[in-house]
């Protein structure tokens, strides 16, 4: 069974609620749960080896796995996505959660501090890495684009955008570079006004006489508006709470491959792109239902927040597979609803 597709609630009673002990067990023991553990602790209101029984059941059926030859069994990502669609509900919010969060929220009146405040307060609530970004900004537009000569070695390109936005760039110029080069690269540039920014991270250099002066100064010029445009459409990412992944017995293993891996996923795009929904995306991902393979071994419990009616950006938890679904889910929630509360009376 593909753990990406929906699960259908085919278990039948005793079978969910020994998968609901399983995961249960397992997220706070991170120590793979054998059937006597279950009839011990649990009133299942059958024996041990009828316990067993349904164990191997869950495991041929995908909804837990085996790690070791004769250890207990865990939660497949099938089996956690049959656990949060079929067996937890979010815990309420108790107050002294509320109170940190809204305090958080309410701490500033712009959006990366208060983001800042919201991420670090909803970590150590959750004990867990948390993530918030902000919505790319996608439809805006060149108006304006103009290089212009400062010396013998030097240009300015000015890029004004729909938005408002302002960049201006000192950059070095090609030898020999005349003012007669300068007007062939603005004739060139002028082809890009009215162009949806976006489309600057793939334009190509235009292809030009190999050598020639403008033509080197068109190659710089192009490749910093690259760099422009990939900042101005990237949004942005603000993360807190990375010690706690570090301290989960599943990662104590190999904290330098998680360090590597969060490096990446937190330099590059990957885990903007993970904690942004696209269509269809569900509230929570759950291992492998994650786009990227590197986020294969983690979860995510996203929600977006919003300035006034208009999206503004996910507020997240990121954790291992093994994690407290029904607190982290309402927990999320509620900081999304807080958060848009916020920022629609400071900024809306």
């Amino acid at each position: 069974m593909d753990p990406r597709e929906e699960l259908e609630p085919t278990l039948e009673t005793r079978k969910a609620t020994i998968l609901r002990a399983i995961v249960l067990e397992y997220v706070d023991s991170a120590e793979p749960v054998g059937s006597e553990v279950l009839a011990n602790r649990y009133s299942l209101g059958v024996k041990s080896a009828t316990i067993r029984s349904e164990m191997s059941e869950l495991l041929d059926l995908g909804f837990l796995r085996q790690p070791h030859t004769s250890a207990g069994r865990i939660p497949s990502d099938t089996g956690y996505r049959f656990f949060v669609n079929e067996i937890q509900s979010p815990i309420e919010v108790d107050d002294s959660s509320k109170v940190g969060v809204r305090e958080a929220t309410g701490q500033n009146d712009t959006l990366l501090p208060v983001l800042r405040d919201t991420v670090r307060a909803l970590s150590r609530l959750v004990n867990s890495m948390s993530v918030a970004t902000t919505v790319r900004e996608l439809d805006v537009t060149v108006r304006t684009i103009v290089v212009s000569a400062l010396g013998p070695s030097q240009v300015l390109l000015v890029l004004a955008l729909s938005n408002g936005h302002v960049e201006n760039r000192m950059l070095e110029c090609p030898a020999g570079l005349t003012l007669a080069d300068v007007g062939r690269a603005n004739e060139l540039l002028a082809s890009l006004v009215g162009k949806n920014i976006r489309s600057m991270t793939r334009q190509k250099t235009p292809s030009l006489e190999e050598g020639a002066p403008h033509a080197r100064l068109v190659g710089i010029i192009w490749n910093q508006l690259r760099t422009i445009a990939r900042s101005i459409t990237r949004g942005k990412l603000v993360t807190d709470g990375e010690e706690f992944l570090f301290a989960q017995p599943e990662f104590r293993r190999d904290a330098g491959a998680l360090s590597s891996l969060l490096t990446e996923l937190i330099d590059g795009e990957s885990l903007y792109e993970a904690i942004s929904p696209g269509e269809g995306t569900r509230t929570v991902t759950i291992g492998t239902e994650n786009r990227d393979k590197s986020l294969h071994q983690l979860s995510v419990i996203r929600q977006t927040f919003y300035v006034g009616n208009q999206e503004a950006g996910v507020i997240a938890v990121v954790g291992p597979t093994r994690m407290r679904y029904d607190q982290g889910i309402g927990l999320v929630n509620f900081t999304a609803k807080a958060l848009s509360e916020s920022l629609t009376r400071f900024l809306g």
